[in-house]
């Protein structure tokens, strides 16, 4: 009787181990299926933002996001870009633009039960390229299609994450070793370009639309993605010589305006719908001194949306 009641016992110890055994498994599985799930969510929301600088847009050229503090830098956006075409009689169109970004969620914010916030930072680069041709339409105003392609890298601390959650919540997420995410993008623009140049003012002025798809590939299976980048952007900017001369030269001033409407993905995705410039600032003729670099400008600029506003500098130079 002593026997059969000591092996009622075990039977019972056993049966307790396994189920408990098994609810802890169950648990670190739909643990590590919610936080997949957020991870994808996340991985989409980086390439939506990287949308936002695929091309030369001084509404976004420089960016920063905080949160409702004021505190926290959730986005940090930095890009470098430029265009134009080889010259008159060849009216091949040639772009470029290369951003730097970081963004910083919370990891495990709203994972299933848990209430651990872990940040994981993403630092991402990428460069987009476009070739295009003018087809006049005046002798001031020419259309351009271009054609764009883009390719990027994002780095992540996700290893490090991977560690806190392992060490707070007992479960191994093995796909957020090593996190890391390549991503290409494919698509065009469409440009209405209007030039009018004579010796007492210049008058620039462009109207695109542009339409990008990005996916990831040779990624973390964790974080693969994809988002689709459209815009429509107007641009328009004014320079007018002073009676000042530098570098025998005179010095113009400039004055500059520009709207973006996000469109599809990236319309309202960093909480606004649309952003705008008001710029001045002064230009350089350089031509007769040094004519790889013929005009430096220096302009700063005032930036505004819906709840966001900022002031930005920017330094451009003409080839």
């Amino acid at each position: 009787m002593k026997s059969t009641t000591t092996l009622l016992k075990l039977l019972i110890a056993i049966s307790i181990a396994t189920q408990a055994h098994y609810a802890h498994a169950q648990a670190g599985g739909q643990f590590t299926v919610a936080a997949n799930n957020y991870l994808k969510k996340r991985t989409d929301a980086f390439m939506t933002i990287t949308g936002y600088s695929l091309t030369p847009d001084v509404t976004t050229g420089s960016l920063s996001i905080t949160d409702k503090g004021g505190e926290n830098q959730n986005l940090q956006m930095i890009s470098l870009g430029g265009g134009d075409r080889i010259s008159a009689n060849f009216p091949l169109y040639l772009e470029g633009t290369i951003a730097f970004n970081r963004y910083n969620p919370t990891f495990t914010d709203g994972i299933g039960n848990t209430n651990i916030t872990v940040p994981v930072n993403w630092n991402g680069i990428t460069g987009t390229g476009g070739v295009g041709w003018d087809f006049p339409l005046t002798d001031q105003l020419r259309i351009r299609p271009i054609a764009n392609i883009m390719l990027g890298h994002v780095e992540s601390d996700l290893s490090i994450a991977g560690r806190i959650i392992e060490n707070k919540t007992g479960v191994d997420l093995q796909f957020l070793n090593g996190g890391r995410m390549n991503a290409y993008g494919l698509g065009g623009s469409l440009m209405l370009d209007y030039e009018d140049y004579k010796p007492e003012r210049e008058y620039d002025a462009e109207l695109r639309y542009t339409n990008i798809a990005l996916n990831t590939f040779d990624s973390s299976a964790a974080v693969q993605g994809s988002a689709d980048s459209q815009s429509l952007g107007l641009w328009a900017r004014a320079r007018y010589p002073t009676p000042l001369t530098v570098l025998e030269r005179p010095l113009r001033a400039v004055f500059e305006v520009a709207h973006t409407e996000f469109l599809g993905q990236l319309r309202g995705a960093l909480g606004f719908d649309s952003l705008s410039s008001v710029g001045t600032g002064v230009e350089i003729d350089r031509s007769a001194s040094d004519p790889m670099f013929s005009r430096v400008r220096l302009v700063f600029r005032y930036q505004f949306g819906q709840n966001v506003r900022g002031t930005s500098i920017g330094l451009a130079a003409s080839f």
